[in-house]
């Protein structure tokens, strides 16, 4: 990769990785169960499945069944509305603006500016990343352990050319290799980190931060050929390795982990396989060199070390350098690489919307709200089992009159026979109905209300900004202020996430693209114009380049609305005007504002020939008032002298 330099290894080095991986999964096995019970049960207060009694489990199985008479447990919504509000509000402030990192500079870097703008914007399209932060916000709010990476990679993408030789009619498609940053969610479940700092510092003081990612092998076969200079020798023994988490139950904490949350669903957490085409098809073992088995298991490493410890022949080795180890099964290396990257950081970042100095210690969002939907519940589910006696009462009778056959009767309209038993006595004698009443219903759903209202106090949330509909007699005025005191809290939170992550990655997308991004030209689609990247101009302006977002937009960073004042004051006063250049001011702020003033631009060329043409006409008009034709003077200048063309151009397709 550009952004690395593949390291070959020798048996001894591939020796001492492996046991210094295996080292980390056993010093990690003691929290990492733990951490993923958590997680687990935060998903299930999330998902509310918490309720496994008997009696919810019968409801629920007649309902399926078509009953409909029969009233399931009800688990208040509490944490998941809290949860969705925070995600939203965070998603507004980030993600909405376009592109979604803007980049500004000096004026003399503007078009330089714009070249870096249009690069991150293109790997931002190109890489899913808005889907990417919208799932790592959730991870926030639920576990308060949010990890991604953000790495510099390459992928094999394909190009349409036309080539008569190869179809008349069709394209022909061929391969060609993307570079650039990636920024992708990572599974909290299956993502460990060095544990002795704080998870936000991670990425800049950490050991080490991995991930493992479950495969089939058509998967690793995809995979494996998209590394380069991989360790060729393991690539057989990683395909015929066996996957620990899909021959055992009790595989360990350091396997591909996936929870079991919804019962409904079957994840086949313990005998997780993949598709074994040779049994379905009946492929003979024998006609394949390579015996490969269902699926695998994938871990990524990045890791710092002193390269002298593991017997790596490199320069500098005793001083700390940063490598990317690719495991499959736990125990076969087949790629390893030194990150070269200027930045210097773990390309892992965690983000902790409520940080308090205590790391992992610190409950999330979903934690402090478990409580609240825990109580509500209860209080709700007791009106589920008085509405079930009014349905369903109990009653004390006779059975020397009264078969239990029949008064146990599923048919409401069946009658009910007595025994001779009861000839001629009083039949009521033989029932006795217990008396219902429900007193508590109206106390219990008052309780929950103020359950949910020191849910939401809790969280610094109000019903508006779950986006429900509030009834009062408030004015805008009193109205809005309400809500940006209810935002105040997820100001607070934005402003942590932006110290956090977005400030890290932003460092890094800049960092990266300075360094190895080559020369292309690529499609700015905000501002609609095909944008030549030079690298060597980025390099030179790398110190005039502050990338922004949705906490910190352009406006904030070169303060447009004094730009925008003060040039209403230097085109109304010839004092100033004289002192500075306008149209050069005027094209920065556009473009910084995001305008697409590029096809109103003069050429140099237009310019020469317009100001040639303006001093001509006024000898003109003075040599007119003397008597004398101006072609007696000079000949009127051409648009061609100048190397200017005037012929209007067809507008620019919109795309």
């Amino acid at each position: 990769m550009a952004s690395s330099t593949s390291t070959p290894l020798s048996a001894s080095a591939q020796e001492a990785f492996v046991m210094y991986y295996n080292n980390i999964q056993t010093n990690l096995n003691n929290t990492r169960d733990t951490i993923r019970d958590r997680f687990t049960e935060i998903d299930k207060v999330y998902q509310r499945e918490k309720d496994l009694t008997t009696e919810n489990a019968r409801a629920k199985q007649a309902n399926k069944n078509g009953d409909a008479d029969r009233f399931k447990n009800i688990t208040v919504p509490v944490v998941m509305p809290q949860v969705e509000a925070a995600v939203t509000y965070q998603t507004s402030v980030f993600l909405t603006g376009s592109p979604l990192f803007g980049v500004v500079a000096a004026p003399e870097f503007i078009n330089e500016a714009l070249q870096l703008e249009t690069v991150i914007d293109d790997e931002a399209v190109m890489g899913g990343w808005t889907r990417d932060f919208i799932l790592s916000f959730r991870d926030g709010f639920k576990y308060n352990f949010a990890p991604m990476e953000v790495a510099w990679k390459k992928e094999v993408t394909v190009n349409l050319e036309t080539d008569l030789d190869y179809d008349p009619k069709l394209a022909k498609p061929t391969q060609t290799i993307w570079e650039g940053n990636k920024i992708k969610r990572l599974d909290p479940y299956n993502t460990f980190v060095d544990q002795s700092v704080p998870p936000t510092e991670v990425y800049s003081r950490g050991e080490y931060a991995g991930y493992t990612e479950f495969m089939s092998k058509i998967e690793l076969k995809a995979f494996i050929e998209s590394l380069p200079d991989k360790i060729i020798a393991n690539i057989v023994p990683a395909f015929e390795s066996d996957c620990k988490s899909s021959v055992s139950t009790d595989s360990g904490s350091k396997y591909y982990y996936v929870p079991d949350i919804n019962p409904d669903v079957d994840t086949d957490r313990d005998g997780k396989v993949g598709t074994n085409w040779s049994k379905w098809f009946g492929f003979p073992q024998e006609s394949r060199h390579i015996q490969y088995k269902d699926a695998y298991e994938v871990t990524t490493l990045y890791c710092r070390i002193l390269p002298s410890e593991f017997a790596l022949k490199v320069p500098n080795r005793n001083t700390p350098q940063i490598y990317k180890l690719i495991f499959v099964n736990h125990e076969h290396i087949l790629y390893a690489e030194r990150q070269t990257n200027a930045h210097n950081f773990l390309p892992i970042l965690i983000g902790q919307p409520l940080e308090d100095g205590l790391g992992y210690q610190t409950k999330s969002l979903a934690d402090n709200a478990e409580p609240f939907q825990t109580v509500a519940s209860a209080f709700m589910n007791s009106i589920m089992h008085g509405r079930r006696r009014a349905v369903t009462d109990r009653v004390l009778y006779d059975p020397s009159r009264i078969a239990s056959a029949h008064i146990n009767s599923d048919n409401p309209s069946a009658k009910v026979p007595v025994r001779p038993a009861a000839y001629g006595k009083n039949v009521a004698d033989a029932v006795y109905q217990f008396p219902y009443r429900d007193d508590q219903a109206q106390n219990s759903m008052q309780q929950i209300q103020v359950l949910m209202g020191m849910a939401n106090g809790m969280a610094g949330q109000n019903q508006a900004s779950q986006g429900q509909f509030v009834k009062g007699n408030k004015t805008l005025h009193e109205f809005e202020s309400v809500m940006q005191n209810a935002n105040g809290r997820d100001q607070l939170v934005s402003i942590l996430l932006e110290s956090q992550m977005f400030t890290p990655i932003k460092t890094i997308l800049k960092t990266n693209i300075l360094q190895f991004q080559g020369g292309t030209t690529i499609y700015n689609r905000d501002k609609n114009v095909a944008v030549e990247v030079d690298p060597i101009k980025l390099r030179r302006a790398v110190l005039s380049f502050k990338i922004s977002d949705g906490l910190i937009p352009s406006s904030k960073l070169i303060n447009a609305d004094s730009w925008a004042s003060a040039l209403q004051v230097i085109g109304s006063s010839p004092q100033i005007s004289a002192g500075y250049n306008i149209a050069p001011m005027f094209s920065y702020l556009m473009k910084v504002q995001g305008a697409k003033i590029g096809d109103f631009e003069k050429s140099p060329e237009q310019q020469a020939y317009e100001q040639a043409l303006n001093s001509w006409q006024q000898v003109a008009m003075v040599a007119a008032e003397k008597g004398i034709y101006p072609e007696k003077i000079a000949p009127m200048p051409v648009p061609e002298q100048y190397g200017y063309n005037p012929t209007p151009q067809a507008p620019k397709e919109v795309q």
